[in-house]
């Protein structure tokens, strides 16, 4: 009993290694296998890294002064300091309008005639500012630039007339985890998690398509092997490649974006793991639903990459979603993934953060790999 036991032992053992090495010669004939898993990810951060920002710089703003004066240069002069604000002077209000409608400038910051008076006077003097609201976060950056550059006009003042500036409440900030304001850090981690998707999903999707298009499905179905040998030895070899994407994305994120990696190294790699079951198990179900590879593409593209790149929290804040969008987030693996990565990447290895993202990323591994078996069948229809 115990030697027909080992016997089957060692015929399954072959049997998946034959598999294995059949995925792998494809792999090596079909490079684009291989251009998903490295270049790809390469691009995608190329493009995200170095063409993507949320910070606001060089903003055109229009200056306009009804009346110089010396205290208006100051105060211009103040503003050209910014290293965010790109100041053009105009010579009224109307070009001014004119230039913020034809999108030339981003905003217009007026001062009326009376303004040096009221000020010399210590009096109240209002400054006119019209934004273009029609991208309404760009809009709330930008008068942050310009209430910032105020504030520090108005220190500057006091100071060299050897006053106090008039504040009833000092403000001391302190930027946690991302003190330099670099949006790159907090992109860059979240796009490694929307590339590990569309890599584990795109890489599997089509591998069992293929075989159906191929015809080469009909061979595999009167050999002795079972289903699940057979979805073993495809799992197998694009989990290999997808976690070389993930070295490769990593390794570009350290050394070429500057991002700081606060957290274990180890860690990472074993959450990427789990998170890499998952996104091969929802490109195996795919795979195993559809015959065709045109079409198991485009639902790899739609249920997977769109849902992660919109609801994983990489740009829009999921707390800013409405309620049921809200609860769509949890079924969505890469939100876990994005959140363990911004935190060990930014804040480090906090344990409550990786147990409850692991877990669920665990979770959703083990249930999409077992619809998956459970779907395929070793039969032709």
């Amino acid at each position: 009993m115990i030697k027909t036991s080992a016997l089957g032992w060692v015929n399954r053992m072959q049997r998946l290694q034959g598999l294995l090495r059949k995925e792998f010669l494809q792999i090596v004939r079909d490079p684009s296998s291989i251009a998903i898993a490295f270049v790809m990810p390469m691009v995608l951060l190329l493009l995200f890294g170095y063409g993507v920002s949320l910070n606001a710089r060089n903003v055109p703003v229009a200056l306009v002064i009804d009346q110089p004066s010396g205290v208006a240069a100051d105060f211009a002069g103040s503003f050209r300091q910014s290293e965010y604000l790109s100041v053009v002077q105009l010579p009224n209000m109307h070009v001014g309008k004119r230039a913020l409608r034809a999108h030339r400038v981003d905003a217009v910051i007026h001062l009326r005639s009376q303004f040096a008076r009221e000020v010399q006077a210590g009096r109240s003097a209002p400054i006119q500012v019209l934004l273009n609201g029609v991208d309404a976060n760009t809009a709330r950056i930008i008068r942050g630039y310009i209430e910032g550059s105020l504030s520090r006009w108005l220190q500057q003042r006091a100071e060299r007339q050897g006053q106090q500036a008039a504040r009833p409440v000092m403000l001391a900030s302190r930027i946690w985890f991302n003190a330099n304001v670099r949006s790159r850090n907090y992109l860059v981690p979240g796009l490694i998690a929307v590339i590990m998707t569309l890599i584990g999903a795109m890489l599997t999707a089509l591998v069992v398509a293929r075989e159906w298009e191929r015809g080469t499905m009909e061979a595999l179905m009167v050999t002795p092997v079972t289903i699940g040998e057979v979805l073993l030895g495809k799992l197998l070899p694009y989990f290999l490649l997808g976690m070389g994407g993930m070295a490769t994305s990593v390794a570009m994120a350290l050394w070429l974006f500057d991002v700081p990696l606060r957290g274990s190294v180890w860690v990472l790699f074993a959450v990427s793991a789990v998170f890499m079951l998952a996104a091969l198990g929802m490109g195996l179900l795919i795979s195993v639903s559809s015959r065709s590879q045109f079409v198991a593409g485009q639902a790899a593209i739609v249920s997977t990459f769109l849902p992660a790149f919109l609801l994983s929290g990489f740009i829009f804040d999921i707390h800013s979603m409405t309620g049921p969008i809200r609860l769509l987030t949890y079924l969505v693996p890469a939100r876990y993934f994005v959140s363990f990565l911004q935190t060990g990447f930014l804040a480090g290895d906090v344990w409550p953060v990786i147990f409850v993202d692991v877990s669920a990323l665990a979770i959703m591994a083990a249930i999409l790999l077992g619809i998956t078996l459970r779907r395929s069948r070793k039969r032709l229809d």
